[in-house]
């Protein structure tokens, strides 16, 4: 009995996962710029499958010929696609409703992008609550090491 019952529930089983009744997972909501008259520089399907090679390619090219301001690059992206929210804030890539987040959560893909480059556009970073520039710190960390090297000679 058993040896025609197990076929048969597989068989069953196949059937109910093939049927167009059950949900698909849906894809994650992509962002859109409020601007519409800026569009994305490839079609959205492309974008999802070779996002990652452009920003890859990006990277090279940046990193190894110093070519910069590509379309594909990063900050092109942050720019157009995360916007503040109703209240006016901006989501960090740490929150589920950053731009990069959702794809990645989808894809269980881990995001390490952002430990170098900003979550946020540029437009929308306060550099005002920073107390010194980024030369200014270096001056004092540079003055502080020579400190210490010369309290350190005989």
């Amino acid at each position: 009995m058993t040896r025609f019952l197990r076929p048969l529930l597989v068989l069953i089983g196949f059937m109910l996962l093939s049927t167009s009744t059950l949900a698909e997972t849906p894809f994650p909501t992509i962002h859109e710029p409020s601007d519409e008259s800026k569009k994305c520089i490839h079609p959205e399907d492309e974008m999802r499958r070779n996002h990652m090679n452009y920003i890859l390619h990006e990277r090279d090219e940046t990193m190894h010929e110093g070519i910069r301001g590509e379309p594909e690059g990063l900050a092109n992206c942050i720019n157009c696609h995360v916007e503040p929210n109703e209240s006016g804030e901006i989501a960090g890539i740490e929150t589920k409703e950053h731009f990069c987040s959702a794809c990645h959560e989808y894809a269980a893909v881990q995001i390490d992008c952002f430990q170098c480059h900003a979550d946020r556009p540029q437009k929308y970073i306060d550099r005002s609550k920073h107390s010194s520039s980024l030369r200014d710190q270096l001056q004092r960390t540079l003055a502080a090491a020579e400190a210490a090297t010369e309290g350190a000679r005989p």
